[in-house]
């Protein structure tokens, strides 16, 4: 039996790895797509939809997405920018006056964008409930100070950016960061990606079996940190992605629900100079904005090393072996959801899954922060089949 969907001969690896993962229980269900040239080369699916292993997932299931979703916010951004309604050089401050509270008056939107701002997570106390509240969150983290100086390391913005970044889209448009996505980006691209699903999709919605905990090496852990402040500054539970609450708000940093070819469809505007299908959002000369370095070193968060552009990931093996160097940009969901922007072949790549998993950075003892072996096998089975390397 092989996956569903559209899949030339050359693919057949991919097929056979989505399936054999699917039947020894690596994946409980799962999509991957390939946007090659505007082509879609891949789009497969396979495995469950239900915990139970009864339903099969379907061509338009969606499931949540974690972290991707900021990918998405930050299209949004660039969007603005290429408009010429967004300075990303320009403080926060001068779109979001009230952000410069305690010391932010300097904080760009850049360092938003590339998680250098030195707001990680929200200080105590706070709930898991006040994510859901919109204006007070964002208060919350206008009001708060800077946790390192601004600009001198990253620290991911694990939950928060969402907040952070859809505040400043908001003040500048009037939408909600998911009205806006709804209206500029995903309905233009006919794109099944959310951010607040309506309860006419819940049906499609598959729920997320949560990772296992892998043992941590916990001996330095300073509990004053700025790691364990962000951790902590909501700790949220993979669990709550399940709940109907979740599926109605807009958390923009961690809440988007899609599937692989959403996210393709999306995140191919930038590999394909920002136009796909007749649909332009964006010129090349903002897309070549996402390569500029706002911060490279051991993330204060995420405790590995990490580089991170404008509004995404660049090429790191400590973060994502198989992102290789090269015009790349990438991020991930939690337990193993990503995509992947190669500007260099006209390439997008994207995965999601439902069972999510726990896995160590690369020789170390910290959580992988983007993509799993999982992953890493099926693109280096993608790039086999088109004859790039990786």
């Amino acid at each position: 039996m092989n996956a569903p969907g559209t899949a030339a001969a050359r693919f057949e690896p991919v097929v056979d790895l989505l399936r054999t993962a699917v039947e020894d229980g690596t994946e409980r269900g799962a999509s991957l797509c390939v946007i090659q040239d505007g082509e879609v080369v891949l789009d497969i699916w396979d495995g469950w939809f239900d915990l139970g292993k009864t339903i099969p997932w379907e061509a338009d299931t969606l499931t949540p997405v974690w972290s991707v979703t900021k990918t998405m916010v930050n299209v949004a951004a660039l969007v603005l920018v290429d408009r010429g309604e967004l300075d990303p050089d320009l403080p926060v401050a001068r779109y979001w006056p009230e952000f410069a509270a305690a010391g932010k008056d300097g904080v760009t939107v850049a360092q938003l964008l590339g998680h250098a701002s030195g707001v990680s997570g929200w200080a105590q106390p706070v709930t898991v409930d006040d994510l859901y509240d919109w204006d007070k969150s964002t208060a919350m983290l206008a009001a708060q100070e800077s946790w390192w100086e601004p600009g001198t390391a990253s620290g991911y913005h694990l939950i928060n950016q969402g907040h952070l970044v859809g505040e400043v889209i908001r003040r500048i448009t009037g939408l909600s960061v998911g009205q806006f996505f709804a209206k500029e980006i995903a309905g233009p691209l006919n794109a099944d990606f959310h951010i607040g699903l309506g309860p006419d999709n819940d049906a499609r919605v598959s729920p997320l079996s949560p990772p296992k905990p892998i043992d941590l090496d916990l001996s330095g852990f300073d509990p004053e940190s700025v790691q364990a402040r962000t951790l902590n500054g909501p700790f949220l539970h993979a669990r709550e992605a399940n709940s109907e609450r979740w599926r109605r708000a807009e958390i923009p940093g961690v809440n988007g629900h899609g599937n692989a070819r959403s996210m393709a469809r999306i995140q191919s505007v930038i590999s394909h100079g920002g136009e796909i299908d007749g649909v332009r959002l964006l010129s090349p000369e903002t897309i070549e904005r996402i390569f500029e370095v706002q911060s490279s070193g051991i993330d204060l968060v995420l405790g590995v090393q990490s580089t991170f552009g404008m509004g995404w990931a660049l090429p790191e093996p400590g973060t994502m072996p198989s992102v290789q160097p090269g015009h790349r940009c990438y991020w991930g969901g939690l337990g193993g959801a990503v995509v992947i922007n190669d500007l260099d072949n006209r390439l997008t790549i994207a995965y999601a899954m439902n069972r999510l998993i726990f896995e160590y950075a690369p020789g170390t003892q910290s959580i992988r922060p983007c993509g799993d072996s999982r992953s890493d096998a099926y693109v280096s089975a993608i790039y086999d089949a088109l004859g790039i390397a990786a």
